[in-house]
């Protein structure tokens, strides 16, 4: 009886479950909130807080130092302190972090089509016939 579940064309390997640790280690990296959209503006280039902030303004400022800590500790992103005059800090990607590029971009066309806010149709809205029967009669 099919079930309708796809089948690894190959074995799963001797002390490997079905996801290999790798993959579960990689999706909690990159699946924390807030974490792809950091990445995403640094995609762009170096950029510095302010500059994270202001690209992704519902973050909180203790949620992105946070997230930069963890991104810079997993090896994702790389922290320089500028040499000159008052502190100027930067953020960019390290070579690990840029190979996420086909993976941010993938989930962005992904949820261009299938993430979109879902909307009730015109036919599933209710009519104000029938708003007004439900509110038990005519309103005037």
């Amino acid at each position: 009886m099919a079930t309708g579940r796809a089948v690894a064309s190959e074995p799963v390997r001797e002390g490997e479950g079905p996801v290999c640790e790798h993959f579960q280690r990689a999706a909690e990296m990159v699946a924390r909130r807030w974490t792809p959209q950091i990445v995403r503006v640094l995609l762009e280039g170096p950029a510095r807080y302010r500059d994270l902030r202001a690209a992704i303004p519902a973050i909180s400022d203790h949620l992105l130092s946070e997230r930069l800590k963890e991104l810079e500790a997993a090896g994702l992103v790389i922290r320089t302190v500028g040499a000159e005059g008052p502190v100027r800090v930067e953020y960019t990607l390290s070579e690990s972090g840029a190979g996420l590029t086909h993976v941010v971009e993938a989930l962005g066309e992904w949820a261009e089509r299938w993430a979109q806010p879902s909307r009730p149709s015109p036919a599933s809205r209710p009519s104000p016939a029938s708003r007004r029967s439900a509110a038990g009669g005519r309103s005037r």
